[in-house]
């Protein structure tokens, strides 16, 4: 079966690293993961990948990786959406990746974000001012490698985050040189402002990049350029994405209210171009993983 013939998994970024719960209606406490995952999962996402935030009162807006914290998060989703695959960030700034780890080991998710190549992260104001101090999102290989055996030590599937293209092609090599084994699942992050740009254009040349067999879903950042992104993407084959991670506009341009309203209007255009919507049993087929011994071994 190709992958034009394969039905679309739909992931649903929750709520992401740094939005203030305060000024935009993002997901904080358990309850709301759950209440969100389940709202994503009845539009007709079978992923959620997962941040997680701080919960003591007026921190909602950063991450934390307290391994209870994230226990209890992922315990709460896992009860309200049990064929929900879980996909865990692990992103982290720096050579210490001791807390993901832990949370790796704690809740063992069936996938997680491999953040597969370092980046300038960058963006600049109309001003002419950085809207952040310029910072280095540092995965050199060895960083990679930690990540990879906590994965294989838990059957955690890894997803190949790629910001740029240079991180696409770096997928075969690690294939190559037996880092990545099985299956191998890419995320193409467009959007950001010093990586690959939100241009649908762009994909073909991306996706003939990709090690052969590989499956692959657009990470849209931006607002209505995000959605002719997604269209070529599922014109391609690939799988696809959205939340409010991602992004809060609909493909009219209105903000929308909830992750659900962008997972719908995500299952229209798959269904525009002629693609079916993979039912949970789907995408464990697909992604490669089985209901098995994953989740929290306490809390």
């Amino acid at each position: 079966m190709s992958h034009l013939d394969q039905p679309v998994v739909i992931t649903c970024a929750l709520t992401g690293v740094l939005t203030d719960p305060t000024q935009h209606r993002v997901p904080v406490t358990a309850a709301e993961m759950a209440a969100a995952a389940a709202e994503a999962r009845d539009a007709g996402a079978t992923i959620v990948h997962c941040h997680y935030r701080q919960q003591s009162p007026g921190m909602g807006r950063f991450p934390t990786w307290d391994p209870d914290v994230v226990a209890e998060i992922d315990a709460a989703i896992r009860a309200r959406v049990p064929d929900m695959i879980i996909n865990m960030s692990t992103g982290v700034v720096g050579l210490d990746v001791s807390a993901p780890l832990a949370c790796l080991s704690r809740i063992r998710p069936e996938m997680a974000a491999l953040n597969a190549g370092s980046l300038n992260y960058l963006r600049a104001r109309s001003s002419g001012q950085w809207a952040w101090p310029p910072m280095l999102f540092d995965n050199p290989v060895d960083k990679v490698e930690k990540f990879i055996a906590a994965m294989r030590a838990t059957g955690t599937v890894p997803e190949c985050e790629c910001f740029d293209t240079g991180i696409v092609r770096s997928i075969g090599l690690f294939q190559q040189v037996g880092l990545l084994t099985g299956p191998i699942h890419v995320s193409l992050v467009m959007g950001v402002a010093s990586g690959m740009p939100c241009k649908p254009e762009w994909l073909p040349l991306i996706v003939a990049e990709l090690p052969q067999g590989a499956h692959f879903q657009t990470i849209g950042i931006g607002q209505r350029e995000v959605w002719p992104l997604h269209r070529r993407a599922a014109e391609l084959g690939g799988h696809l994405r959205t939340g409010i991670e991602d992004t809060f506009y609909l493909p009219d341009g209105t903000k929308t209210d909830s992750n659900g309203r962008l997972v719908e209007a995500l299952v229209k255009v798959a269904r525009e171009v002629g693609r079916d919507i993979a039912t949970a049993a789907q995408a464990r087929e697909i992604v490669g993983v089985l209901p098995g011994p994953h989740g929290p071994t306490s809390l």
